[in-house]
C-alpha cells in the first residue's frame, strides 16, 4: 500500500515496487497508474480523515507493507508563522502518518509480519531556521516511527523512516532555479531505498531515521 503514490516521490516508488512484482493498492486524490492492473487505485480517500482511513485500510487483503509518502512543506519565521499553518502542517505530516500507521498495523497483523515506511525529512535532524511548523511536524513523524517500531518489534513488523532534504522535482526545481540540482536526491533513489526497507530481504532494520540526502 502506497499514500501518495500520484506525486513525483509516489510515481518512483511505485515503478520500484511494480519492477518487484508487487501488487500495489495506492488511496489517490486525482487519477494516476490507471490502466495497469496491479495497481489497485482508490480514489477521494482523505489520509487526515480518521473515518476514512480505517474505512479504506479495512477493504484491503492482508498487506506485506504500507509506505506512507503524503505530507506537505511549508515555510516561513516563526513571527510570521500561524497556528493555523501548525495545525495544517501537522495535519498533513503527522496525522496522515498516524492513521496510516495505525490502520496499517491492523492489516498488516491479518498476515505474517510485514513491513511500515514513512518520510520524515532532514530538518529533523540537522535543523535549520525558517521552517518551524514543517519541521515540527515531520518530528512527529520520526517519533512515530520510533515508537511504533519498539512496540512491533515482537510481532516481525519492522518501522523505518527515510529522511530526504530537497528532492529533485520539477515542482522543487521551479521554486529554486538556482540551485544545484545535481546534489538532490532523485525519486527513483529514495524509492530504491524505500523498497528495500519494505521488503522481505530487510530483515533487521527497524527504529531507523535512514538518511537519503547524499551530498545536498
Amino acid at each position: 500500500m502506497v499514500t501518495g503514490a500520484s506525486g513525483a516521490l509516489g510515481s518512483g516508488v511505485v515503478a520500484a515496487l511494480l519492477e518487484r512484482g508487487a501488487i500495489v493498492h495506492a488511496p489517490v486524490m486525482e487519477a494516476s497508474w490507471r490502466g495497469d492492473a496491479r495497481v489497485q487505485a482508490t480514489f477521494g480517500v482523505s489520509l487526515d480523515d480518521e473515518a476514512q482511513v480505517t474505512a479504506y485500510y479495512a477493504a484491503l487483503p492482508a498487506l506485506w507493507a504500507s509506505i506512507h509518502l503524503v505530507g506537505g512543506f511549508a515555510m516561513a519565521p516563526i513571527a510570521e508563522t500561524k497556528l493555523a499553518d501548525l495545525e495544517k502542517q501537522w495535519r498533513m505530516n503527522t496525522v496522515t502518518c498516524f492513521l496510516s500507521c495505525r490502520e496499517a498495523v491492523r492489516a498488516l497483523r491479518r498476515g505474517a509480519g510485514g513491513r511500515i515506511v514513512n518520510v520524515a525529512a532532514r530538518p529533523v535532524v540537522t535543523p535549520v531556521g525558517g521552517m518551524i511548523a514543517y519541521a515540527a511536524a515531520k518530528a512527529g513523524v520520526a517519533s512515530i516511527t520510533q515508537s511504533l517500531a519498539a512496540e512491533l518489534i515482537g510481532e516481525g513488523i519492522l518501522v523505518n523512516a527515510v529522511v530526504p532534504s530537497i528532492i529533485d522535482t520539477a515542482v522543487n526545481r521551479a521554486s529554486m532555479p538556482k540551485a544545484d540540482y545535481d546534489k538532490w536526491p532523485k525519486p527513483a533513489e529514495l524509492a530504491e531505498a524505500i523498497g528495500f526497507l519494505a521488503s522481505p530481504q530487510n530483515t533487521l532494520t527497524s527504529g531507523t531515521l535512514v538518511p537519503v540526502y547524499g551530498r545536498s
